[in-house]
Formats: structure tokens, C-alpha cells, sequence
């Protein structure tokens, strides 16, 4: 345990220099996890009872006006009930906790004097020609002001876009800048306030309350952190979700907030962690862990690497599993068992591992299996993907039964309802779904008259498909509606067509090319006679090709719409043809929103790659333009 405490008050001072100059390591999540973890084994370590010093020597040194020392911090909303309990404020005063370097602001007499980094908390370095450059910096307040206003440095997410995009992030930028000893670039940086102080030489002039001090300086022109006020503890934690869901569309980063009450305490602002104001962070969305194990899930004729991880706490949740997505990232990271990870989690399911962070000497290469556990057929090994290539594989054919009921989106089929009537032999291809009646289901389920019925009512209800989600139905290995859209797109519109097509007439197509093509030839090949078995039943006919259907068009949504559910939204796409997606891809078509300056992830990256942005009024209009010719 000694050893332990050791180790991580070394790695805490380590990172806590880098930060505060400028050239972090590691993301602010990776450094919280370690600070998390010697808080919990030895709370009252000294590390806790000081800061991290700014230990620039480029520009001369000055005291501050108000101590500008570090906030205790609230990992989750249990530390964050914890000491709501223990300081019992009536009010809690909840700001943005803003991104950037922090600076102190001094004035007399109304006139600005000097800018102070933070330092060591006592005592920066004095930037004064640099600040006065800074938007939001008042060079004159009302009152004669004397005392200090305190602030932070910060780049806007769109200066960082157009102008400083080498750079790391916008805190990075914005603390580069700010200690130029040449002031270059300082015009682009914004001085966000949130804080004041008056010194005894302006006696006769003073706050009674936090929430005075920000309305002041709101008078006063500066530009003010965006603060609510709230009377109780649950309802910050409720607000703490409402703006985590929002900050990327925020002007600028924030990594959480700051809570205070409404009392100015003199005596606690003097300690180098006041303990009336807490940092509530936000969830971390990347943290760091180790390998321990990787299962090999089989899925279909798939088998995807998933991690076994120690648990870490990700986005309100403790992960422990991660997904490796194929070989080739495994062997590109070069990951072993025991490796040092760093896993993220922003919106998926199953959590990625991003990047190795270390491979200590006693890490194990990570084995694959060599053949299917279903069929005991070799795997093929293709880099991107471990995969049994027999077609009659059972698992295969069970996979290819859901994949077919998935892409035609047939409801209320469940995988046990498949599963006992595959397992029976009464189902084996996707034929058999359409030979099946009311009585074969009643007597072998047990399910009902009625739920039967409205299972081979959903079923039948789709009576044409077009050709490309024909083909991607039959889940052969790699190829998707898409990429059969780029097939149909090329001129391979029928069944026929595609069956005779060969490896280089597709190798030829944009974005299939000799790979996709053998694996398409090979595919029908071998699964013919289960399409035209489909197809002969009479159940369900290809959909005729026509210019006018949304074939290769893909289509992503974000935001609120505001006349059409998002899945009655997507329902439109996939009838006449089209896909959807749920992310940015650079083969996306169409990004649709509702605020096409969003600042959001999907909206940034959209713009970035250059995808058309569509608007809903536009998107139906297109859609409804489809189906009137």
C-alpha cells in the first residue's frame, strides 16, 4: 500500500506540472482517476493540501490580490451528496466550470493595473501586455474599483477550428498563447469572469453576496460565467446531466461545474482548497485500465475480440468490458494481456479500447481461435475481421435468420422464438420463415392464436424490398445494404445481373473494388439457391429499380425534429431504399439537424469531411419529392 501511495503522489506532482505548463501527458479524465484513487487510499495525503505551480519564467513575478488557490472536486453525485450534506448551504450558486487558464484581473481606482497568472496561488507571472490584447478585458470599471477580478483564459472551439488546429485542445492553445513573450495570437483569446474581490484600499466598496459579485461585474462589462442558482442538491445533479448533453454545442470547453453557496466567506477563500466550493465533474468519457483477458464473441460468422478489463468507472457507469473491434487493431496497438489501456465510452454500448498507454515486461500475447467452435471449419483471418468462412455453418444460418428479420425490421420475432424453432428444424432458411402458418406456431410455442397471427402478420407485411437490402439480408460476410447500393448504382439492378456479374465488374465500381468484389461473386454464389427459394415461395418480390428511389443515399440525424420521430424519419429512408446511420462516416450522404451551426460532435465532424447538411423541412421535401415521381 506504501509503495502504491508513493507511486501516485509521484505521478500527481509529475502531471500536475505538465498541466499547469501547458504540455499535459494525459487527458484530464486519466489524471482525476489517479487523484480519485490516492484519495480513497489515503485521504489525508499532502498532495491534497496543495497546487499545482505555474512555473513559467519568462515574464516577471507579482503577488495576487486574492489567492487563487485549487477546488476539492465531486467525481459523481454520491461525493457530490456527501458534501452538500456537510456544508449545508441553503442555495447552491452553480457556475460553468470553464476549460482554461486562469488569471487574475487587478485594478485601482477603476483603472486596470495588471494581469496575474495563477502561479503558485500566491504569486504569477505578470502578463499585463499580453492581457489588455484579450477580448473581455476592461481597461475601466465604474465605482473607482480597487481589488481584483478573476477569470479564465479560454479559445472559443471555432478559433481553435479555423486557426490553431495543430494544437491539442483549446485549453493547451489558450495557455501557449497567453505566455507569449512576443503577445502574438493573444487577440484571439476570451476572458470568461467569475469572481472579485475588493482590497482594503478601496474601502467603501463591497459584496454581500456571490451572487452580488457576478451581477457587478455584469455591470461592469465583463463578460460573466454562465451561472444558475438552485435549492437543492438533487436538482444541481439533475442540472450537471442537462449541460454534460449539451457542452459540445457550448462556445467553449467546460469539464464540470462549480457549486458554492451564496455566503461570502472570507476565512475559506484563504485555504488552498476552500471546502464551501466544490469542482462537480462531469463524467469521465476516457479512462484508464488493464487488460486482464479477451473473449472471443461469436456472432454469426463473426468472432469479435472483447477486453476484459480491472473496472473503471466510465460516464456514471463501472465498465469492465471493452470492445477490440478486430485483429488488426489488436496487432496495430500491439495489446497484450496486462497492458495499460485507455478506454473510452461516448454513447456506445460495449466501451472502446483506444490506445495502449503502456506494455509492462510481464504482458502475454493475446491468442485467437483457430477454428469454429460450431462447425470446427479453420477461421479465416482476413485482418479486419476473424470469421468462419463455411456457408452452411449452423451458427451461420441461425445468424442469417435474425440478420433477415433485422434488416426488414420484422417485429415481434424474437431470437428465442427463432432459436427453439431452428434448434427443431422447422426453420433453416429464410424460406422456411415464409412456409410457416398459425398452427405451426400455436402448437409448437405455445405462444397464442393471437400472437402468432401478429407474427406472420409483420412478417408478410412486407411484400417488395429493394435489391440491395435483398442481398444484405442474406448477411453475407462484409457486405452491406451500402455497398450493394453501389452495385445497383453501377447498373447491377436486377438478381440476374448481380448473379452473373464477375469479380472485376465489381472491383470495377467506386467503393466495392477487388476485395468486396470476390467476397459479393463468392456470396451469391454460393447462397443462389436460398435467394430464389425466397423468391419462389411468392411471399415477397424485388422492388424494380428506379432513378428516383434514395439507392446508395445514407442518411444520419441529430438533434430534436420537430413534425416526424426520428425513427418515422428513418422508416422514410429505408422504404425508398436509402440507409441510416448513427454516426459520421465519411461515405455518409446527408447529416440532418435542425441547426445547421450546431457546434455538436456530428455537426463539427460533418462539416469537417465536407457531408451536405440537410435541414428537416428539406429532408421531407426531398423524401416526398422521391415518392411523387
Amino acid at each position: 500500500m506504501d509503495s502504491r501511495v508513493s507511486e501516485l503522489e509521484a505521478l500527481i506532482r509529475h502531471h500536475q506540472e505538465c498541466y499547469y505548463n501547458g504540455e499535459p501527458e494525459i487527458p484530464d479524465a486519466e489524471f482525476d482517476l489517479l487523484w480519485d484513487e490516492l484519495r480513497r487510499i489515503a485521504p489525508e495525503n499532502a498532495v491534497f493540501r496543495g497546487v499545482g505551480v505555474d512555473r513559467a519564467d519568462r515574464f516577471s513575478k507579482r503577488e495576487h490580490l486574492m489567492l487563487m488557490g485549487s477546488q476539492d472536486k465531486a467525481a459523481d453525485p454520491e461525493a457530490f451528496r456527501k458534501w452538500a450534506a456537510k456544508v449545508g448551504h441553503e442555495q447552491y450558486i452553480v457556475q460553468f466550470k470553464m476549460d482554461g487558464a486562469s488569471l487574475e484581473l487587478q485594478y485601482r481606482d477603476g483603472r486596470f493595473t495588471h494581469g496575474v497568472t495563477r502561479g503558485d496561488g500566491a504569486v504569477g507571472d505578470d502578463i499585463t501586455r499580453n492581457a489588455v490584447k484579450m477580448q473581455g478585458v476592461m481597461r475601466d470599471l465604474p465605482d473607482r474599483f480597487t481589488g481584483s477580478v478573476r477569470g479564465e483564459v479560454l479559445m472559443s472551439k471555432a478559433t481553435l477550428r479555423e486557426k490553431y488546429s495543430d494544437k491539442a485542445n483549446t485549453r493547451n492553445a489558450a495557455n501557449g498563447l497567453m505566455k507569449r513573450k512576443d503577445g502574438v495570437g493573444t487577440e484571439d483569446l476570451v476572458v470568461v469572469c467569475y469572481d472579485a474581490l475588493t482590497s482594503p484600499a478601496g474601502a467603501g466598496f463591497s459584496f454581500d453576496t456571490e451572487i452580488a459579485k457576478l451581477e457587478w461585474l455584469e455591470r461592469a462589462g465583463f463578460r460573466v460565467v454562465e451561472h444558475r442558482v438552485f435549492a437543492d442538491p438533487e436538482e444541481v445533479i439533475a442540472y450537471r446531466g442537462e449541460v454534460a448533453a449539451l457542452r459540445d454545442e457550448l462556445e467553449f470547453d467546460i469539464d464540470g461545474l462549480v457549486v458554492k453557496g451564496p455566503e461570502i466567506d472570507s476565512e475559506d477563500m484563504r485555504r488552498s482548497r476552500p471546502e464551501k466550493q466544490i469542482a462537480f465533474k462531469f463524467e469521465p468519457e476516457e479512462a484508464a485500465s488493464t487488460l486482464l483477458e479477451v473473449i472471443w464473441s461469436p456472432s454469426g460468422s463473426l468472432y469479435t475480440p472483447i477486453g476484459v478489463m480491472e473496472p473503471v468507472r466510465l460516464a456514471g457507469t463501472m465498465v469492465k468490458r471493452a470492445n477490440l473491434v478486430n485483429p488488426r487493431l489488436i496487432r496495430e496497438m500491439d495489446l497484450k494481456i496486462g497492458s495499460r489501456v485507455a478506454v473510452t465510452k461516448r454513447g456506445e454500448i460495449i466501451p472502446k479500447i483506444e490506445r495502449l498507454l503502456e506494455n509492462p515486461a510481464d504482458a502475454k500475447p493475446i491468442q485467437q481461435p483457430r477454428v469454429c467452435e460450431k462447425c470446427g471449419a479453420q477461421l479465416v483471418d482476413d485482418d479486419t475481421r476473424l470469421y468462419c468462412p463455411n456457408q452452411a455453418c449452423p451458427k451461420r444460418a441461425l445468424y442469417r435468420l435474425g440478420k433477415w428479420l433485422d434488416v426488414l425490421d420484422i417485429r415481434d420475432f424474437g431470437d428465442v422464438i427463432l432459436g427453439k424453432l431452428f434448434e427443431a428444424g422447422r426453420v433453416r432458411t429464410i424460406a422456411d420463415l415464409y412456409r410457416l402458418d398459425v398452427d405451426v406456431l400455436v402448437d409448437f410455442e405455445r405462444m397464442g392464436e393471437t400472437l402468432a397471427r401478429k407474427i406472420l402478420r409483420n412478417l408478410n407485411q412486407v411484400r417488395e424490398i429493394p435489391l440491395g437490402r435483398f442481398v444484405a439480408g442474406f448477411n453475407i460476410e462484409g457486405v452491406g445494404e451500402l455497398i450493394m447500393a453501389k452495385a445497383v448504382s453501377a447498373g447491377y439492378d436486377t438478381l440476374e445481373k448481380l448473379m452473373s456479374a464477375t469479380v472485376e465488374e465489381f472491383a470495377a465500381v467506386p467503393g466495392i473494388g477487388e476485395i468486396i468484389g470476390t467476397t459479393i461473386v463468392d456470396g451469391l454464389a454460393q447462397l443462389r439457391g436460398e435467394m430464389e427459394a425466397v423468391l419462389a415461395v411468392g411471399s415477397l418480390k424485388i422492388q424494380a429499380a428506379t432513378a428516383d428511389d434514395l439507392s446508395g443515399v445514407s442518411f444520419c440525424f441529430t438533434g430534436t425534429l420537430k413534425s416526424i420521430s426520428r425513427s418515422d424519419a428513418e422508416e422514410l429512408v429505408r422504404r425508398d431504399g436509402g440507409t441510416t446511420k448513427s454516426s459520421i462516416t465519411k461515405d455518409l450522404t446527408y447529416l440532418v439537424t435542425n441547426n445547421r451551426d450546431s457546434g455538436s460532435g456530428k455537426a463539427k465532424k460533418a462539416r469537417e469531411l465536407g457531408i451536405s447538411i440537410l435541414t428537416e423541412d428539406e429532408f421531407l421535401a426531398m423524401v416526398n419529392q422521391k415518392q411523387e415521381k
